[in-house]
């Protein structure tokens, strides 16, 4: 509506409002008649005065209320007013109330005329003191509003700007007149227009002020952003009534700026420490990928997204990449903080519209794109947004480990956002390279983790070991990715007499260097079991080699010193726990020996599992402690259980109760062996992979007694014929015709050996299995000895023959003298060839 022009016609009388200039001044009025006298007195002039119109109407003014020396001087003056003549000056008079105290007033007295024609005068009164205080309030306004540094603004009430001061004429332009009338939609955007405003309004109407406001915008011919702290508050006349909004004006630009800066910093240590806690957590590459993206967004940025070469993920024993960037490289990790936010290409690096690169997708950045720049030169590019995808800008940050680029991680802000500045991009950096190493100490210990897993599985039984009396069933379970491989084993050793030896063990510790000394150990027991040692005797040797291990010289010069070094430091040596048992298929005893681990479970047919008490002894490794051994009789069908630690000891539960619920599922021993295998494993969860677990299981059966032929001979020269005699029949019952040229040939040796060289009473026995066993027990403690005799010799070729002609021979100690023993492999198995002429003649 356009505004209309006061005329004689629309003029609304009113009375003045309260707090208008006259009630500051407070202007008296009198006048004078043609006889000099008081003829009209205002009631302003009786509050100015403290005469009342009756007092003074009628009276000489200057008799009322001027001083006596002043008034000669006082009546000239009234006398030149009614002659014709306009005054203006200051008069002094007596203050109210009386006493001594004088005002000092200021008279304008201006000559008129009565009915009659007769000249009067009008006189205007106003008090000095008033107009004093007039005019240094508005000196100290004028002073406070335009000399004041800060932008200052009054609204009136229909919040139009009614006056601003020269500061802020400067800042918006023109001169303070110039914004006269103006409204903030003149300076600010629509939204902060709008906000300004609404807190006008409130202000205006609550007359609650408003204390720093802060509003944003742009000075004209500027595009920089400018920051403004605002503080309103009412204006109000003399009589109290609201007549505008008073604003003052403070550009915080440069302490937002700090502000922003200071907060920027927080963010970033704390970013910093945040990822100190997070990112590392896990041996995993693609799993520490995204524990970096997890600390990134939305703390830092919107998008992310994580490509590693594939040649790191492979395995590869090359350092990652090649020279120009542009080798293969996977997407393991992304994350946005946008929501319903797509994959969007990398910008800079593909066409638009190319297809986004999926998490576990395989690709290459082009030689000129940014990516592979970053890749090739090691150092982070700033790529900016294109138009028409919500990307502003991207931080292609390369991922740099020992000097070696392993990967690269993108981090993108959306249109919107704060952009990236350059203590952005170092916290980009410094995310990228501690995210690189715990990646590149991944995969070092990935490549150490597989290295220990082949080395300690190449180390393991292949397959279902086989062996004489015994039904044998194993299992080994490494631990996952997030734990190094330990030192377990377990083994089934074949010993002469079809006798078995079991072993399990575990080497303390982890990683390659346990794997190691898990197979050295290994390869020690075999080494001992084949020269038939009794268990204490085999655990013993292996104590003094465990204690070799951590030193430099090896194991020989630990066994020389032993005795010497007893309060050696036991960290250098590695300690190991170990049970071995030997099982003789014949007697169905098991003989038991134990350094430091956990009890073997046995299981009788219709009974509860329990622990056998074996005598645990000290680890392997500690030494000084002899070994015991027990000697256990087992009953057909029975099963017994070797197993490490990481069957029954998590940190779930204690070792107690993992014991007690490995023999709860043991207590049903008839299924199948492997069957009761899986059933262990599945019923006490080992699936955690908190640590290895090796489990040998065998169920006792022992060679029947139609397979097994014994007796025993006197020391006389007719009782070499007599074993032949006893051979061949045995082997005719057994059906075993084809062997017993071979038999007769190879046991009168043997008979005759223990004639000529050997002690006390003389047995034979014949066992039969997988293969054709014999063995000659005699009391000499003299073993024998294979020599290649001379031409000229008449004996010393029966233990050549033996060794010619059968599959294996050999001999051993027992309690009460020696055994020498030759195997046969049976007809229908893999006979071993006849010797030939040749060979038989070179004995002769």
């Amino acid at each position: 509506m356009s505004e209309i022009p006061e005329t004689a016609s629309n003029v609304v009388w009113q009375s003045s409002p309260p707090g208008s200039i006259y009630d500051y001044i407070k202007v008296a009025s009198f006048s004078i008649g043609a006889d000099g006298l008081v003829d009209q007195w205002s009631r302003r002039a009786v509050d100015l005065f403290g005469i009342t119109a009756e007092e003074v109407r009628g009276r000489d003014p200057v008799e009322v209320f001027m001083p006596a020396e002043l008034r000669p001087r006082g009546h000239r003056q009234v006398a030149e007013i009614l002659d014709g003549k306009e005054w203006t000056g200051l008069v002094p008079f007596r203050m109210p109330g009386g006493g001594r105290a004088h005002g000092v007033a200021e008279v304008y007295v201006m000559p008129s005329e009565t009915e009659s024609g007769e000249r009067a005068a009008l006189c205007l009164v106003v008090d000095v003191r008033a107009l004093r205080r007039i005019e240094t309030d508005l000196a100290a306004s004028q002073a406070i509003f335009g000399q004041s540094p800060f932008g200052f603004l009054l609204f009136g009430t229909d919040l139009t700007v009614q006056r601003t001061n020269e500061r802020f004429a400067t800042v918006f332009g023109g001169t303070a007149a110039d914004h006269r009338g103006r409204t903030v939609h003149d300076y600010l955007s629509r939204p902060e227009a709008e906000r300004m405003n609404a807190s006008l309004r409130r202000v205006l109407e609550t007359g609650e002020s408003a204390i720093d406001l802060q509003i944003v915008g742009a000075v004209p011919g500027s595009t920089e952003r400018r920051h403004w702290s605002i503080n309103l508050y009412r204006v109000h006349s003399g009589s109290g009534r609201p007549v505008g909004v008073a604003g003052i004006g403070t550009d915080v630009t440069r302490r937002q700026i700090a502000a922003r800066e200071a907060a920027s910093a927080r963010r970033n240590l704390a970013l910093l420490n945040e990822a100190s806690a997070r990112i590392g957590n896990s041996l995993d590459l693609e799993t520490t990928a995204r524990e970096l993206l997890d600390v990134a967004v939305p703390g830092f940025c919107d998008l992310a997204s994580v490509d590693l070469y594939q040649g790191l993920l492979t395995g590869d024993e090359a350092p990652p990449g090649r020279a120009d960037g542009s080798a293969e490289l996977r997407r393991v990790a992304f994350a946005s903080a946008v929501s319903d936010a797509p994959l969007v290409t990398t910008p800079g690096w593909g066409p638009k519209g190319s297809t986004p690169t999926a998490v576990g997708a395989v690709h290459r950045y082009p030689f000129n794109s940014p990516c592979a720049g970053a890749l090739r030169t090691a150092r982070v590019k700033s790529i900016p947004g294109e138009d028409g995808t919500l990307v502003q800008s991207t931080l292609a940050v390369p991922m740099v480990a020992h000097d070696t680029v392993v990967g690269l991680v993108q981090f993108s802000r959306t249109k919107g956002s704060e952009p990236f500045g350059e203590r952005d991009q170092a916290l980009a950096v410094e995310l990228a390279a501690r995210a690189a190493v715990c990646i590149d100490n991944a995969r070092l210990y990935r490549r150490e983790h597989e290295r220990a897993l082949i080395l300690q599985r190449s180390l393991l039984p292949p397959g279902d070991p086989e062996a004489a009396g015994l039904d044998i069933a194993c299992r080994y379970l490494p631990g996952n990715t997030a734990t190094e491989v330990g030192g377990d084993w377990f083994d089934v050793i074949e010993l002469p007499g079809h006798r078995t030896a079991l072993v399990v063990g575990d080497v303390m510790g982890r990683g390659l260097r346990a794997a190691v000394a898990m197979g050295e150990l290994r390869t020690a027991v075999r080494t001992l079991a084949l020269l038939d040692l009794e268990p204490a005797e085999v655990l013993s040797a292996l104590d003094e080699i465990a204690r070799g291990l951590g030193s430099p010289s090896g194991a020989q010069q630990a066994s020389r010193v032993a005795h010497k070094s007893r309060d050696a430091d036991l960290s250098e040596v590695y300690l190991a726990t170990c049970v071995y048992a030997v099982y003789d298929p014949v007697t169905r005893r098991c003989t038991f020996a134990n350094a430091g681990h956990l009890p073997p479970v046995l299981v009788e047919p219709g009974e509860e599992a329990l622990l056998l008490d074996v005598p645990p002894g000290m680890p392997l490794g500690v030494g000084g402690e002899p070994f015991e051994e027990v000697e256990v009789e087992l009953p057909e069908d029975a099963l017994l259980a070797l197993y490490t630690d990481g069957l029954v000891e998590s940190r779930d539960h204690p070792l107690d109760e993992g014991l007690r619920a490995f023999r709860t599922a043991l207590t049903d021993p008839v299924r199948p062996l492997e069957d009761v295998c899986d059933h262990v494993l599945n019923t006490l969860d080992t699936r955690h992979g908190e640590d290895d677990i090796a489990l040998l299981m065998a169920r006792i059966q022992g060679l029947p007694l139609e397979a097994v032929g014994d007796w025993r001979l006197p020391r006389e020269p007719r009782s070499v014929g007599r074993a032949r005699e006893l051979a061949r029949a045995q082997l005719v019952a057994w059906d075993l015709e084809a062997l017993v040229d071979t038999v007769e040939l190879l046991v009168s040796e043997l008979v005759t050996n223990a004639l000529r060289y050997g002690e006390g009473e003389i047995r034979l026995r014949l066992l039969r299995d997988r293969t054709l066993v014999c063995e000659v027990w005699d009391a000499g403690l003299v073993q024998p000895r294979r020599r290649r005799a001379r031409d000229t010799d008449e004996g010393g070729r029966g233990l050549q023959l033996v060794g010619l002609l059968s599959a294996a021979w050999g001999s051993r100690r027992t309690p009460r003298g020696k055994t020498v023993w030759f195997e046969l492999a049976l007809p229908d198995g893999d006979s071993t060839a006849e010797p030939t002429v040749e060979q038989l003649l070179s004995m002769f």
